[in-house]
């Protein structure tokens, strides 16, 4: 189990943006952020696991955790990535990912990034950005349970499957064009 507090000088971020996987491969590649987790948050079950996320029994949302360094990046530019890498609008549901475990979520992990959050979807909706209207949910971070091994650095090491090709790859190459100057070296 991962610490529930960020080491000194570090904060977490937690993010559900449909499949752990696509929002994994981008965010490793992001500078200021030291270390991305796959899993499982804001559901019921005390012990999830992937089978059952994914029957949609469990209340979880498939996730990432980062944790970066706000001298390098700040969460609001963590944000613009996240937003830029899946689509906001649709409810429990990333392209042919449907189900609530898919749903597009920020949990906060202070009243700071409640409010750059909140700040964040209420421009989004005033300058209707997406066209649409945003319906990620904004809600505390709760508890965040790692994804088994197989599920961690997925894209990395299994980046020739068809899913991967078809799904990771264009939101990666997405993030490396609108962010090419956010990229680690």
């Amino acid at each position: 189990m991962p610490p529930d507090t960020p080491p000194a000088g570090r904060e977490f971020a937690t993010l559900a943006g449909g499949c752990f996987w696509c929002l994994e491969a981008v965010f490793e590649e992001l500078a200021g952020v030291d270390a991305v987790i796959s899993g499982y948050t804001g559901g019921h079950d005390p012990e999830p696991d992937y089978e059952r996320v994914c029957s949609g029994e469990t209340g979880h949302a498939e996730a990432v955790r980062l944790t970066f360094d706000p001298s390098v990046i700040g969460y609001r530019e963590i944000l613009d990535v996240f937003f830029a890498i899946h689509d906001p609008t649709t409810p429990n549901r990333q392209g042919n990912d449907i189900g609530t475990q898919y749903r597009s979520a920020i949990h906060v992990h202070s009243a700071q990034q409640d409010a750059t959050a909140r700040t964040l979807l209420l421009e989004y909706a005033a300058q209707n950005t997406f066209g649409a209207p945003v319906v990620t949910e904004l809600a505390p971070a709760g508890r965040f349970f790692p994804a088994e091994a197989c599920h961690q650095r997925y894209f990395r090491s299994h980046s020739s499957q068809p899913y991967c090709q078809l799904v990771i790859a264009p939101k990666l190459a997405r993030f490396r064009k609108l962010f090419a100057a956010r990229r680690k070296p």
